[in-house]
């Protein structure tokens, strides 16, 4: 094999052209949110200094060391979850229901940022936690993920031989997998989210998607807000949520990349000349996940459109 071979330069221009729109994507979305939020931003800058004035001069006993030693109360009250609000207290953020939910969230890598580990010995069992937790954690999900997948696979068969119609029953099936997904992991937690935090519907639906989605900014955290008192069953149906929410959103990509992968086989079948069987040979070659399911495949072997 020669050096060419090897470095496969046929494939750079479409690497060099894909990093393009890439770039091109991420800047133009850096000068959208500049524009949305620039002038939001230095207005409450200047809002803050006005109220920051407005404090000083209404309690004049209060010079600007005093100012600085209150804020640095309230962040580190607000940073384990403490109230300071009337004279009642709380058990802050690390109970055991609010640790569990924590926990999910360092092994899905959400990490909204509104607690974390203080201590030496809680710092290095994180990053030990996540080492292990955050492999095992894709695994699970890709595995729920494959198994929902054929789940649905198995149903549009069924309602293919009644039917004799494949692509409607097939478009059927993901449809109503689609939207009953959206009802369970979007509308019903924004309800339930309205109502227990007091968030818009906006706010809330902007909540799940950057919960699901593992960007996690932490400018909206659930279950964490130390003058409300949540019931005992929200901490399990947060966890239970992001969990399921991360396995249909597995499902949703693996989906993704079947059909990809047909279409690719499509496009060589009629542009490049390739038969299938050497096509689904090479595929599984080449790809460990097919390696994982080869008991299913035995079963049921791929189908190609």
């Amino acid at each position: 094999m020669g050096i060419k071979e090897m470095l496969n330069w046929a494939r750079v221009p479409s690497i060099l052209l894909l990093g393009l729109v890439y770039v091109a994507y991420v800047l133009i979305g850096g000068v959208i949110f500049w524009k949305l939020e620039g002038d939001l931003g230095e207005k409450d800058i200047d809002l803050l200094l006005l109220n920051k004035k407005k404090l000083l001069t209404r309690y004049t006993c209060l010079n600007q060391e005093g100012l600085e030693r209150v804020a640095e109360v309230v962040q580190a009250a607000s940073k384990v979850g403490l109230s300071l609000k009337g004279n009642h207290t709380s058990d802050g953020f690390w109970k055991f229901t609010s640790s569990a939910v924590f926990a999910a969230t360092v092994v899905t890598t959400i990490g909204y940022g509104n607690m974390s580990p203080s201590t030496t010995a809680g710092q290095i069992f994180c990053v030990f936690f996540a080492l292990f937790g955050i492999p095992l954690n894709l695994v699970v999900l890709n595995r729920v993920g494959k198994y929902i997948l054929a789940i649905e696979r198995n149903v549009s068969d069924f309602l293919e031989g009644k039917t004799k119609r494949r692509k409607c029953t097939r478009f059927f099936i993901h449809l109503v997998s689609y939207l009953c997904g959206a009802v369970l992991f979007f509308v019903v937690p924004m309800i339930v989210f309205q109502l227990q935090e007091g968030w818009t519907f906006s706010q809330a639906i902007y909540y799940c998607f950057i919960t699901l989605s593992t960007i996690g900014f932490g400018d909206f955290v659930a279950d964490s807000n130390p003058d409300k008192v949540y019931p005992d069953w929200y901490s399990v149906l947060m966890a239970s949520w992001i969990f399921f929410g991360l396995a249909w959103l597995a499902l949703l990509i693996n989906h993704s990349i079947d059909i990809l992968e047909r279409l690719n086989t499509h496009c060589r079948m009629r542009w490049g000349g390739q038969k299938p069987e050497e096509e689904s040979g090479s595929a599984e070659g080449e790809n460990p996940d097919t390696q994982v399911e080869e008991e299913d495949e035995n079963k049921k072997p791929p189908i190609i459109q």
